[in-house]
């Protein structure tokens, strides 16, 4: 068993138990350890245990997400995910939710590009019942037909909205320039067409292939100990396939360079661009993080905030993130403005990309968001259920048990060679794709 121990920060409060579906437990600051778990059948999870509060938080996720949608049933990883709590076993759709209301249980499930994600939220004295009703909806899912329809309709509402909603336009056009014929490109969310054609049979098929025990990554936090918590594992995801059936994708890097407007008659034109980033398992990731912080990532420090809104009042809301996906890394910038500054900003924006790439920040900007990154990640960590996401998500990005400990120390040694070096390589004569929206179809190419 092996142990890393991080420090939390003070209680905020402790949070209503009658409120637990909508409830995040605070905890106070002390060490704790991160504890490697194995069942007796095998099965990995990683533990935060603390009897602070009487509450479980547990995250899961499997490999996969929406990118494992066949061709022509997009929407599928999705309507699976909003079908498997929609009864299980000998319990009804409307008998299972009464049954977690009246536990004050939380089980849910949602899908992203690269996985598919579960989580639950208990009280100790109900959690035999509750990790009962998760091994129902994982392993004897009913996906009764007038359930399905249900779920069936309110993503195909979704996907109507979408097609008058500027941001989800921009937003897919976006994708698709910068992805092509990757299946990163697909539309994760379905269209109308491909929503109708889905059957039970292709949910049951998209549950076997993608819910298996060897893509299976746990975290668990609260009221529970290793020796209670490794039986039962096997008791909640041993009926699981043992292995799934996935297709492999390749990995890829975005398309630099399109300029793509459309036109829509709103208020206000949204700016988007990208361009290649990095994987988080990049050696320059830390670097490229830090430098993203200046650029465009610190909300009322970064370069972007004080040339876009301080100085000029284009836009309200301006910056940049990176996005390490499983099989590409991205980095986009987004703002929105008056259509007829529009051009104005979009230059604005590319002008401190080039800054960044040729100039580099000052010695004081890296201390500055060095001092900020490490001194906020605490923030990650005030709640059971934000640290047992924490912990599958470590565990999918491959950063090993002991990461915790290490992560300041690594954004800590980030020089300023370090930032200039990863701003050369990601920003130096690349152009960005960039999409605009809004009344002009001209502003992209101002």
């Amino acid at each position: 068993m092996q142990l890393v121990t991080i420090m939390r920060p003070s209680a905020a409060g402790t949070a209503l138990f009658a409120t637990l579906l909508t409830f995040l437990s605070f905890l106070p600051a002390q060490a704790v350890t991160i504890e490697r778990v194995i069942s007796p059948g095998g099965i990995e999870a990683w533990l935060v245990a603390d009897d602070t509060v009487p509450l479980i938080a547990m995250n899961f996720s499997f490999d996969g997400g929406t990118v494992q949608d066949p061709d022509g049933k997009e929407g599928l990883t999705r309507l699976l995910t909003a079908s498997l709590d929609e009864g299980a076993g000998e319990l009804t759709s409307a008998e299972y939710k009464a049954r977690l209301e009246e536990l004050a249980v939380s089980i849910g499930f949602s899908a992203d590009r690269d996985h598919l994600y579960g989580s639950l939220r208990t009280l100790t004295a109900t959690r035999d019942d509750a990790f009962a009703l998760l091994r129902l909806a994982l392993t004897e899912p009913r996906f009764d037909e007038t359930d399905m329809e249900r779920n069936r309709a309110r993503l195909i509402a979704g996907v109507r909205r979408q097609e008058q909603d500027p941001n989800a336009l921009a937003g897919r056009a976006f994708v698709e320039a910068l992805f092509g014929d990757h299946p990163y490109a697909r539309r994760s969310g379905g269209t109308e067409d491909s929503l109708n054609a889905l059957s039970t049979d292709d949910i049951r098929a998209q549950m076997g292939r993608v819910m298996s025990k060897d893509s299976l990554v746990i975290g668990v936090v609260g009221a529970i100990d290793a020796d209670t918590l490794a039986p039962l594992l096997d008791d909640i995801f041993g009926g699981l396939p043992a292995t799934g059936d996935l297709t492999p994708v390749d990995d890829f890097e975005p398309v630099s360079g399109e300029r793509i407007s459309l036109s829509l008659e709103i208020p206000q034109t949204s700016i988007l661009l990208g361009l290649p980033g990095l994987k988080r398992t990049d050696p320059d990731y830390q670097a490229a993080f830090v430098m993203n912080h200046i650029l465009g990532g610190g909300s009322f420090t970064s370069w972007l905030y004080k040339e876009v809104r301080e100085k000029r009042g284009l836009s309200y809301s301006v910056g940049t993130s990176l996005g390490p996906y499983e099989h590409a890394g991205l980095l986009s910038g987004s703002a929105a403005t008056r259509p007829d500054r529009a051009g104005q900003t979009v230059e604005i924006m590319l002008a401190q990309l080039e800054r960044m790439a040729t100039d580099g920040p000052t010695l004081e900007e890296l201390n500055g968001a060095k001092r900020f990154l490490t001194g906020s990640y605490a923030l990650r960590f005030d709640t059971s259920g934000k640290i047992a996401s924490q912990l599958v998500a470590l565990k999918n990005a491959g950063l090993g048990i002991d990461y915790f400990d290490r992560r300041n120390a690594e954004i800590e040694a980030v020089t300023l060679k370090d930032v200039t070096r990863v701003a050369q390589r990601l920003l130096k004569d690349v152009a960005p794709t960039i999409v605009t929206i809004g009344p002009s179809g001209e502003t992209a190419t101002q």
